[in-house]
Formats: C-alpha cells, sequence, structure tokens
C-alpha cells in the first residue's frame, strides 16, 4: 500500500503562498476588472480620497489656525484610519463572494477572508507612501523625522485590521445584520480613531480614556514617528501588540469554529 505524502511545514507555507496570490489576484480582477487602468485603482482610489482631504485643508488654509503643518497632521492620521477602517469593513462578504472556491481542497475560508484584507492594507499602503512622497517633493510637508518608527506604526495597525476583520467577519456570518451595523458603527468611531486630535491637547479629564482605543495609540505612534521632537504624543506600542494579539487569536477561533459549518456553493 503506498504511503501518503506528509506535507512539510515549507510546503505547506509554499502551498498557502500559492492560494492567497491566486486569490488576490481574483479579487482584482473581480473588483477592479482588465479595462482602464485595471489593478492600479487599488490604490489610486485611496489616493484620489487622501488627495481631496489634503487639498480641501490645504485650500482652506487651515495651517493659519495652528503653527503645525496641517497637511502633515491630515496626512499621518487619516489614510491609517482608512487603512484599519477599510480593511476590516471589507472582511465581511469575503466568504459568500468566494464560496464556490472552497471546492478547491487548498482553499479555506480563512483564506477568502486574508486574502481581501491584504488586498486593502496593499493598496493603502502604496498610497500613503505615495502621496507622502509627492508630497515631500512639493515641499507641502517635511521628511519624517522617523521613518522605522512610522513603519512600525504601519505594521502594528495593519495586524490590528485582520484581528479585527476576522472578528467582525464570524459574528457578521452568525449575525447578519451585523454588517449592517458595523458599517455605521466604524463611521462613529472615526472621530475617536486619534485621526483629527492630539491626545496632548485634549483635557485631561478624557485623556485616560481615549488612551483606552488601541486606534488612538496607532496614530500617535505614527506621527511621533513623523514629527519626532516636535509633537507630544502618548503612544504605547505594547498596548497595541497585546490588542493585536489579543484580536488576532479570539479571531483566528472564531473563524475556525463557525467555518466548519461553510460549505461550498
Amino acid at each position: 500500500m503506498k504511503e501518503l505524502h506528509k506535507t512539510s511545514f515549507r510546503e505547506s507555507l509554499a502551498i498557502q503562498k500559492r492560494v492567497i496570490g491566486a486569490l488576490l489576484m481574483r479579487e482584482i480582477i473581480t473588483r477592479y476588472g482588465r479595462n482602464n487602468i485595471g489593478f492600479l485603482w487599488l490604490f489610486v482610489e485611496p489616493l484620489l480620497f487622501t488627495l481631496v482631504i489634503v487639498l480641501m485643508w490645504k485650500f482652506f488654509r487651515a495651517s493659519n489656525v495652528s503653527a503645525l503643518n496641517i497637511i502633515a497632521f491630515v496626512i499621518t492620521g487619516y489614510p491609517m484610519m482608512m487603512m484599519w477602517r477599510n480593511a476590516s469593513g471589507r472582511a465581511i462578504g469575503s466568504i459568500s463572494a468566494n464560496a464556490s472556491l472552497l471546492y478547491h481542497r487548498n482553499v479555506r475560508v480563512l483564506d477568502t477572508i486574508l486574502a481581501r484584507m491584504f488586498l486593502e492594507i496593499a493598496g493603502a499602503t502604496i498610497a500613503q507612501i505615495l502621496i507622502m512622497g509627492v508630497l515631500i517633493a512639493v515641499q507641502w510637508i517635511e521628511p519624517p523625522a522617523d521613518i522605522f518608527y512610522m513603519l512600525l506604526a504601519w505594521l502594528l495597525m495593519s495586524v490590528f485590521a485582520i484581528g479585527l476583520g476576522l472578528v467582525i467577519c464570524s459574528v457578521a456570518f452568525r449575525f447578519e445584520p451585523f454588517s449592517k451595523v458595523w458599517n455605521s458603527l466604524s463611521f462613529v468611531m472615526m472621530p475617536i480613531s486619534g485621526a483629527f486630535f492630539f491626545v496632548h491637547n485634549l483635557p485631561q479629564q478624557i485623556q485616560h480614556y481615549v488612551l483606552m482605543i488601541p486606534m488612538v495609540h496607532g496614530t500617535e505612534m505614527f506621527r511621533a514617528g513623523y514629527f519626532g521632537g516636535n509633537s507630544v504624543t502618548y503612544e504605547n506600542p505594547w498596548f497595541i501588540i497585546l490588542c493585536d494579539l489579543v484580536l488576532l487569536l479570539l479571531g483566528l477561533a472564531m473563524v475556525a469554529q463557525f467555518s466548519k459549518g461553510v460549505e461550498p456553493q
């Protein structure tokens, strides 16, 4: 009797990489098509949204209100907020959109969720790099004080978005109306995410409560990397790491629990 081949860890990683890559390509083609600029919409779309916000602040001369470069303030808050919001929100609906692919033995429910979120994070990341590069080139903003710290903040918030997306997708799968609730809830969370304020500028009696929100720490950390000693921030990277681990473990457990009952369509 022929022995079954045991897949090594390295082979499993290679298979996983191919599966995620194929799902990403399918998602790009399904969402953006092959016409016009095609997959370039992946980062052009968030880039245009961010550019509109920047131009509004620029030409309304909001910089007259504060000595801080208001464009730099916007560009270090708004894109990150949209990244975690869009990436986590996109997880909803990923299963139904890719249910037919579950006939393939190497495709799992988790793969379809991760592919969507990776795509959103990649688009937001490229858009952030491009818009900052352009604004630095035209001298509307200064170069960052600590790029590494900014990259670390972005990475931590990307992991946060993935963990949050897994939890949201799991809840929405069990309770379908939650997908509508989350759209409204995430919109309400935008003004308290830290994108539009420095914690230092808030009244001291509410700073403690605001710092219980993980997204605030991510934004403060990102701005600390950009502004350096020109700003006072209250980020705690270890708090973000803890929140990331809790969300990831909870999200993976929830997905593993409900995915057993998902049937290919």
